[in-house]
């Protein structure tokens, strides 16, 4: 199969780029089915995180009722609560203590000497 160098444009930006055939036999090797949609400049942008946006939802607190925005899309029958109480029940669920620690051997009796 031979491949010749198309130019696509960027979903994100809109700008055009090559998608060279190069780049489209790796696609075919690696028996991609679609073909890119981003640019090397918005891929490598989405890649450093740089441009992530947090949806935020608007939410009551179950525990103090306060309104609050939360990071993600609360799931029905779950709890939510706002930073303060959220802070606050931190602490609350810390790790159980170890078992109780285990006692030092205690010293060895002193050796009797031996006798012949």
């Amino acid at each position: 199969m031979e491949f010749t160098d198309r130019v696509l444009k960027c979903i994100d930006c809109g700008a055009e780029f090559v998608f060279t055939a190069g780049e489209q036999l790796f696609f075919h090797d690696k028996q991609f089915k679609n073909d890119p949609k981003h640019c090397k400049q918005c891929k490598a942008k989405r890649a450093s995180g740089a441009s992530r946006v947090r949806p935020e939802t608007r939410t009551t607190c179950s525990q103090c009722g306060a309104e609050t925005t939360v990071p993600f899309k609360p799931t029905q029958g779950r709890p939510v609560l706002c930073r303060t109480c959220f802070q606050q029940r931190k602490p609350e669920q810390a790790p159980a203590p170890a078992a109780e620690p285990i006692p030092e051997p205690s010293p060895e009796p002193e050796s009797m000497p031996e006798q012949n």
